[in-house]
């Protein structure tokens, strides 16, 4: 079964990250304009974590009489919590990026997330370096330096140099926040006092997009984007 859900887990990330961002630059190439809404998507399906909750509490019930709805203790409830927030301000840095920046140059600066990962886990979980993980640094590191320095050819057309050099430094800053939120992961589940079980981890997956959607719903709500969805 760890098999299983560990493949499961992996398809939905290919997906998610090869076909999100295609749709997304699609719906700004097409002339959308409200990237809090965008930003909101990204983690607006939360509600489908739901099911493998629902099945995991109906198992627990079926053997337990008192089995508990939720795992997740208070403390860990507030880190995810506040991760949830971190994680709202990344999806509207990157969703920004994505507005302005073609998908290839954006792939390519979210990649250096690796090289933020590396550094704050070193720095928060004290992740040790090994030559594979400074090689790769080096690489991504070089890339993103090689990018900035030729950047005029994959310019969107029309799209002034602030607008470019703005989500060009918005992603950047999307990928160095989350490579900062895994190591806090890491951190909640070292500090968690618990066993780290599926069923938690699940847990605390719905905490953290729940209050990234809350975070870019407000968002939403002072951009006024909620009129705009009822206009069209």
């Amino acid at each position: 079964m760890k098999k299983i859900f560990l493949i499961i887990n992996c398809i939905l990330l290919a997906v998610g990250n090869c076909g999100g961002p295609l749709i997304m630059r699609l719906y700004f190439i097409r002339g959308g304009k409200r990237i809090w809404f965008s930003s909101w998507l990204e983690t607006g399906g939360w509600p489908i974590i739901l099911i493998p909750l629902l099945v995991s509490y109906t198992r627990r019930r079926s053997t337990t009489a008192r089995a508990k709805l939720f795992h997740i203790k208070p403390r860990v409830f507030a880190a995810a919590a506040a991760i949830g927030v971190l994680t709202g301000l990344d999806d509207y840095l990157y969703a920004y990026g994505v507005s302005k920046l073609p998908v290839s140059t954006t792939t390519l600066l979210v990649a250096t997330q690796l090289a933020f990962t590396a550094a704050f886990a070193f720095l928060i979980v004290k992740q040790k370096f090994t030559a594979y993980s400074v090689n790769a640094v080096v690489l991504l590191t070089v890339g993103s330096v090689v990018l900035g320095l030729h950047t005029s050819g994959d310019r969107p057309v029309g799209e002034s140099n602030k607008e470019y050099w703005l989500g060009f430094f918005m992603t950047l800053s999307a990928a160095a926040l989350y490579g900062l939120i895994l190591p806090l992961v890491e951190l909640t589940y070292k500090t968690a006092a618990q066993t780290i079980t599926y069923t938690l981890v699940m847990e605390m997956q719905l905490v953290m997009c729940f209050f990234a959607t809350v975070f870019c719903t407000v968002g939403m709500l002072i951009n006024n984007d909620f009129q705009v969805t009822r206009a069209l």
